[in-house]
């Protein structure tokens, strides 16, 4: 089985989400398909279609969050290296055309906030940081063009 990087933040929101569907949402859409099983024929039932519809996402959801709970493997930001640019990285990168700074940290898909300076490795500006060090430059190609950062310092 392939193992999950995640940080122990993002473990503790996807397990909180995982309970959250578990004891809220799946017992709410079992009670809305009930509610509209007793109004009569299902074949022309709106709401029997968009409860079951919800249902199904739940419980795709639910068997996405076990299997990556399962498999994690939780990495302390603590722990890992400062010289070079990993999985759970903080990093302050300076814009080299307007000098702006910038702080994120590297995390999983599933933890990605950019208004929260939590970037996803899989980006293409996480995936151009990874393996750098201070002082050397990062270079995306953006859909608005080419931007050019320096990585100032790994935290």
């Amino acid at each position: 089985m392939e193992k999950v990087p995640i940080t122990r933040d993002g473990f503790q929101r996807l397990k909180a989400e995982l309970e959250h569907l578990k004891s809220v949402e799946r017992p709410a859409v079992i009670r809305a398909i009930e509610e509209a099983r007793a109004h009569g024929d299902l074949s022309e039932n709106a709401e029997y279609e968009a409860a079951k519809e919800r249902q199904g996402f739940i419980e795709n959801r639910v068997s996405e969050l076990d299997y990556k709970l399962g498999n994690a493997d939780i990495i302390d930001p603590g722990d890992v290296p400062k010289d070079r640019v990993v999985f759970a990285s903080q990093v302050v990168l300076e814009n080299v055309d307007s000098g702006e700074e910038v702080a994120y940290q590297l995390v999983g898909p599933d933890e990605s906030d950019i208004a929260a300076g939590l970037i996803s490795v899989t980006s293409p500006l996480g995936k151009a940081m990874l393996g750098k060090k201070p002082g050397d430059e990062v270079v995306l190609q953006a859909p608005g063009g080419k931007r050019v950062y320096d990585l100032v310092e790994i935290l």
